[in-house]
């Protein structure tokens, strides 16, 4: 463990809570509003199928094959897992925020969080899988607000297993997380934040008022306890996604662009930028239909694809566990439920925690895949660690 530095008392005394001002967002929000209400009247998982069917139609438009076609077509290797290097939890979709582009649609209306059972059976697959996985990969939501995450986090480091925190800075303000940063870097938790631009009327207008100037509170408490400096052993991580109908730019050079502006405006420094696409799944979806854009982002998705980015698509060697348990072979597909099913039984019989013993037994199997897995192959790819091909 490191050693931790005190926050001053001036970051300290600017915390208050984002969420009545989320709310107020969301309270003003037509588009929101009218999600909720059709959500009300068909269900989520009415929704799901009506929103996989506008992404197909979008591609029937074009003459465009399935993306299982598209992969044999261009000769890519068949989608079957590897085994698992990557044990990502989602514990939670209770958030702070509303980001427009959230592919799990959190808010701090949701309720879904990982409860304590469920925690410690990732634990015990944690304990018996550590001869295949190096990595606990903890999102949501803001996983920082479920209680189950700091013992998810204090055991995981217990058994020598690299964390990472995917942290939407925001939260490092909320007023009962006082010592998470402290928390974070005891426990040498890799960061990896979400700032998708240095702009703040960008990142306003994606993930709410007010959240660009947090972001950059939380980025400066992070570096004050020795985060994204050179030998302090704590590293920071941000993310970038687009803001409009675009692909993300090529990684190298953004993330110069991100070090320069960072440094001489705020003086903030960070180890890496991770550039990922906006996945044409929930809100994204929403936004783009809205504007009759959706096809024309499927169309940029399919002409961007990239036989090299397929090949090292994340969830080849990633075991993704949503808050309830259940596995899946990605947080994307987590939000469309196309979960792992068990082996001779039903076919709603969906695989959880609790039915496996070690991830490697999960090794070998095929990968579901669908229409949304062009936005992971278009340009340099696109995976939780950033691009994966030039």
């Amino acid at each position: 463990m490191c050693r931790v530095h005190a926050l001053s008392p001036q970051v300290e005394a600017q915390r208050t809570s984002l969420i009545p001002e989320t709310l107020e967002d969301m309270a003003a929000d037509v588009e929101h509003l009218a999600t909720v209400q059709r959500i009300q009247e068909v269900g989520q998982a009415v929704l799901t199928r009506e929103e996989r069917r506008k992404r197909q139609r979008a591609l029937d438009g074009m003459g465009v094959p399935s993306f299982g076609a598209m992969l044999k077509e261009q000769g890519v290797t068949a989608m079957r897992r590897k085994r698992a290097k990557i044990f990502q939890l989602n514990i939670g979709l209770y958030c702070n925020q509303a980001c427009t582009h959230c592919h799990v649609e959190s808010s701090p209306k949701r309720t879904e969080m990982m409860d304590e059972a469920t925690a410690r059976q990732c634990v015990e697959l944690m304990r018996s899988s550590l001869d295949t996985i190096s990595t606990v990969d903890i999102t949501g939501g803001a996983p920082e607000l479920n209680g189950q995450f700091r013992y998810l986090v204090q055991e995981a480091r217990r058994l020598g297993l690299e964390v990472i925190d995917r942290c939407n800075l925001t939260v490092l303000l909320e007023p009962d997380q006082e010592d998470l940063v402290n928390f974070l870097a005891a426990h040498q938790v890799r960061v990896v934040a979400s700032l998708p631009c240095y702009s703040a009327e960008n990142v306003n207008q994606q993930r709410g008022n007010g959240v660009f100037e947090r972001s950059i509170q939380g980025l400066q408490m992070l570096n004050a306890a020795g985060y994204g400096k050179q030998g302090s052993g704590l590293v920071l991580d941000l993310v970038y996604n687009p803001n409009g109908i675009f692909l993300a730019p090529p990684q190298a050079s953004l993330e110069a662009a991100y070090k320069q502006e960072l440094w001489e405006t705020y003086g903030i420094k960070f180890n890496a930028l991770f550039c990922l696409n906006n996945m044409p799944i929930k809100r994204y979806v929403d936004y783009l239909q809205r504007r009759n854009k959706l096809e024309e982002y499927m169309q940029l998705l399919v002409q961007s694809f990239n036989p090299a980015a397929a090949e090292g698509v994340m969830c080849r060697d990633t075991v993704n566990v949503g808050w309830d348990g259940k596995v899946y072979d990605c947080d994307f597909n987590q939000q469309l439920d196309m979960g792992l099913r068990i082996p001779g039984k039903s076919s709603g019989s969906s695989l959880t925690v609790f039915d496996i013993a070690h991830l490697s037994e999960l090794t070998g199997g095929s990968i579901a895949i669908d229409n949304h897995c062009f936005g992971c192959t278009a340009g340099a790819g696109s995976s939780c660690q950033g691009a994966v091909a030039s």
